[in-house]
Parts: structure tokens; sequence; C-alpha cells
């Protein structure tokens, strides 16, 4: 490939980036009341929140489902076609629902928002078509700007995604906010991978009892090292008459200073 045409495939790749964060600055600027009452029903939903969409509407939705339910919200996502061939029977009064649409006249949302309004459940519209049968069912509609999806021939929904994704995440996470939920709840929430291991609290890892390598501090070396070799943790403390830890010997020490007198390194009083 010429370096020219990389020139254009970089500059086309950038284009379509800014593209998309222009329209995410024109969201956040059109943010207003409905927002905040989005706000008000998902704190004060007794029941579940229940996301809904369709197509990548349904994609984008199963991740807002996902980020709510991982930082405190009970969530479930509800697929718009299995909705009307009975997964309805998931929804029930006291719920909070999120319904996706961009043209807001999806044909298996009427039937949905039918529900909906006959069990109480008040509905959070994320649409582009403010005229939309979702816009005028929502209690709180939220309305994306009026923007020509990026790409080649503005066929693919690239940018009211983007828009639709940053949406719910601005909404999940002013709920966790408010809801002060802190990285101790989330450790709860996720306690496998790497990001579990990170937010592990220290009791669940650390040694105690009789786990821990301990000698006093007249010990003959040769109960220093037997008592390292057992416990196998590479140091081990050393504590006075009362108990108390007053320096602690690593298997670098033994290494280091086996031949030399003192090699207890005090503990700081």
């Amino acid at each position: 490939m010429a370096d020219s045409e990389k020139a254009n495939l970089l500059e086309f790749g950038r284009h379509v980036l800014r593209d998309e964060a222009r329209a995410l600055d024109a969201l956040a600027e059109g943010l207003g009341e409905a927002f905040e009452h989005a706000v008000d029903l998902i704190v004060g939903c007794r029941g579940k929140l229940i996301v809904a969409g369709l197509g990548k509407s349904g994609h984008i939705g199963r991740k807002i489902s996902a980020t709510f339910a991982s930082t405190g919200t009970t969530s479930v996502f509800l697929h718009l076609a299995e909705a009307i061939h009975g997964d309805l029977g998931m929804a029930d009064s006291g719920d909070v629902a999120i319904l996706i649409s961009l043209s807001g006249e999806t044909a298996e949302l009427e039937p949905v928002i039918d529900h909906f309004s006959a069990v109480s459940i008040p509905v959070i519209g994320i649409t582009g078509n403010s005229h939309s049968l979702l816009a005028r069912a929502a209690s709180a509609p939220l309305l994306l700007p009026q923007w020509r999806e990026v790409g080649p021939e503005s066929v693919a929904p690239t940018t009211s995604t983007t828009m639709s994704l940053a949406l719910g995440d601005a909404l999940a996470m002013t709920v966790m906010h408010l809801k002060g939920f802190d990285r101790s709840d989330f450790g709860r929430l996720h306690p496998g991978g790497a990001l579990g291991a990170r937010l592990k609290p220290i009791s669940r890892v650390m040694h105690s009892g009789n786990e821990v390598p301990l000698t006093r501090a007249d010990s003959a070396m040769r109960d220093v090292i037997v008592e390292m070799t057992a416990k196998r943790l590479g140091v081990v403390g050393v504590i006075d008459g009362e108990g108390y830890l007053v320096g602690v010997i690593t298997d670098g020490d033994l290494r280091r200073h086996m031949e030399e007198g003192s090699i207890i390194r005090r503990a700081s009083s």
C-alpha cells in the first residue's frame, strides 16, 4: 500500500472518531430535565431496571444493562422480539424500563409499551425522533441530537449507537454516584479476573494465626531456618517475650548474612 493511501486511510479513521466525538459533545450539551427525571426514576426503582432494544440498539442495551448491574442497580436485558413472545412476563409493577430505538417506531415497541403502561412501569426512552411513539410514551424521553451516521453512505448505525451507549454510561455513572456505590461494593460484584484481584480485601489474601512463621528473638538460627522452611513464606517474624513484632528475617537475609553475626532487621517502634 502506497504512503498516500495509508495517509488517506488514517485521515478517514480520524474523521470517524472526530465526528462521533462532536456528536457526543452535542449530546452532552442537550441534557436537561428529562435526564434528571430518568436518574430519579432509576434511583427510586423498587424492583429491577429493564433495558430493551432490538438489533444494534439491542446490543447497546445489553451493555447498558450489564453496566448498571455491575454498579449496584439490579438490571436485566429484554430483547424486544422475545418480549412479545412471552418474555414480558419478567416485567412487573415496581420496575423501571429503558427502551432504545433510534426511530422510536419499531413495530415491537407498541405491545411492549402497552404492557408496561398496564402494570405501571415508567419508561425512559432513548430515541432520535421526538415525535415518535416511544418519545410520546416515555416518562423521560432522552432525545439524541440529529446527527448523520458517520461512514460511507451514512447507513450503518454508528454515531447513533455511540451516543446511545454513552448516554447509558452517563445514566449508570450518575446513579452509581448518587447511591454512594464505592470500590468495596464494586469489588463484591467483581470477584473474578484481574479486576477482582486488585479489589480483593487484604483479609482475603493475608496469612494469619498458625500460618504466620514466627520465632523469638533468642531463638537459634537453626530454629529460624526450620520455621521459614515449614511455613514457606520466605520470611519469619521475630517477636519479643510479650508477642510483639520486633523484627523480621527474610530468605534474602539468610543468604546474604548466614556467616555474619546479626541478621535481624529491627522493626520500627
